[in-house]
């Protein structure tokens, strides 16, 4: 596969001009970062992410491709800027009837009740059942038509698969009963980038989605800030039409090039040894959680969530064993050790994980959960743009959330901007280390 991004800035190398453009480097190495000279910006040729017409087209169009796409459309601005654009179209092209009101899984990234304070959209809660961690949201397609069928027609339905901890749900019957009420299904597939590339696929997109986005930088071998925003073959046409000006509204005019080659050169790792090389790491994993005495990883094989309390220790604890042996986790709460596995890591790095783990002593553990939404008193969008001060959580009982309080990562809210703080809320706050939260003045 051409990777058309990589060769036009390696000829824009190779041929040396005196950059008289930005960026302010020059192309010049006296940065020390080394990469300088394939920083490049829309000089003529390069093309342009926010109207593309050569090499950029020419390289979305093979992800495109591998992806089964209408269009999948690059992000330099990770998924948090694809959310907020899926949003923006979900609204501006809604199914006739519908408002302001989107349904979503209440274990959302944080960027998503940024996109909908933005855009004025109020949130209608799916909501797990009592024992359902922070990052779990588990939902029924009962529950989804049962909510579908009172109130106001909804713009879309927003889940989030893979959630934080490896968890899916039956993804085609949620789009099912999505479509059977005319409202599209959104979804958050961050984590999932991979997902296409196994066999069979398990990625939105081939499971009834009508947009979702991908931080390919997450999961396969992209450098930070990189995402796709994909729209379905099935999805109407105006999402993909209207896609480019929505990414545009979230997003920098000058989105970096390198980034941009990352994904164009993941095109041709994904068309050649990448899904071998997916494929292989998931039995690695299932291998390493055997090892261990867990369940072989499900919805998510590329991310294993161990149990703390299977150790002894809380989350922290056991991050703080693997980190003695110089192994970094994805991360650590007081319940759950989260690890993340690249598909370029080698046997050795499972075998070393595996030799890392303390000894098994399993204690009694009430896993914290997620407790039920406080009451709103403002729509997102005013509490967002409200006057706030900053008060202990503590202390924030009854008071008016202005903001999203959450930990990042997971970046998922325990109490999101325009809801009351209850004390539940102020009591799973202090247990995730929140001890500020801005609040309504």
């Amino acid at each position: 596969m051409n990777t058309p991004i990589r060769r036009f800035a390696g000829l824009y190398r190779d041929a040396d001009p005196l950059r008289l453009h930005m960026p302010g480097h020059g192309g010049l190495t006296d940065g020390g970062l080394g990469c300088e000279a394939l920083d490049i910006t829309e000089v003529q040729g390069a093309d342009d992410l926010s109207c593309p017409g050569g090499v950029i087209l020419e390289s979305e169009n093979n992800t495109s491709a591998l992806y089964g796409s209408r269009h999948t459309f690059y992000s330099a601005g990770g998924s948090s800027q694809c959310v907020k654009a899926m949003l923006y179209l979900a609204y501006t092209h809604r199914p006739e009837g519908a408002g302001r009101r989107i349904i979503a899984a209440r274990n959302a990234h944080k960027s998503f009740l940024h996109g909908c304070a933005l855009l004025g959209l109020e949130p209608d809660w799916l909501l797990p059942g009592s024992e359902s961690p922070l990052c779990s949201c588990p939902v029924g397609p009962e529950a989804l038509s049962g909510l579908l069928s009172t109130g106001e027609k909804p713009c879309a339905v927003y889940i989030t698969l893979p959630d934080y901890l490896g968890g899916t749900q039956d993804t085609a019957a949620l789009a099912g009963v999505c479509h059977a009420h005319g409202v599209p299904l959104l979804v958050d597939n961050a984590h999932g980038a991979y997902l296409k590339f196994l066999s069979p696929s398990r990625h939105p997109l081939d499971l009834g989605a009508d947009m979702c986005c991908d931080s390919a930088h997450k999961t396969l071998p992209v450098l930070t800030g990189g995402a796709y925003l994909h729209v379905a073959r099935g999805a109407m046409a105006p999402y993909e039409a209207s896609a480019r000006q929505a990414l545009a509204v979230f997003g920098s005019s000058s989105p970096s090039y390198l980034i941009l080659q990352s994904l164009d050169l993941c095109a041709a790792w994904l068309d050649g040894e990448g899904p071998e090389l997916i494929r292989q790491t998931a039995r690695r994993a299932a291998q390493l959680a055997r090892g261990l005495g867990l369940p072989e990883p499900a919805g998510d094989p590329l991310k294993l969530a161990i149990p703390a309390s299977d150790y002894g220790l809380t989350g922290a604890g056991l991050a703080r064993c693997l980190r003695a042996s110089g192994i970094e986790p994805e991360y650590a709460d007081p319940d759950w050790l989260v690890l993340m596995f690249s598909p370029l890591l080698g046997p050795e790095a499972f075998e070393r994980i595996l030799g890392a783990m303390p000894q098994r002593r399993p204690i009694p553990r009430r896993p914290l959960t997620l407790p039920p939404p406080g009451r709103m008193a403002l729509t997102p969008r005013e509490a967002l743009l409200s006057p706030r001060e900053r008060v202990r959580a503590a202390e924030a009982v009854g008071r008016v959330m202005a903001t999203a309080a959450v930990t990042c990562p997971p970046a998922v809210p325990i109490a999101v901007m325009g809801e009351l703080i209850s004390a539940r809320q102020a009591e799973l706050m202090a247990a995730y280390g929140i001890e500020y939260v801005d609040v309504v003045r």
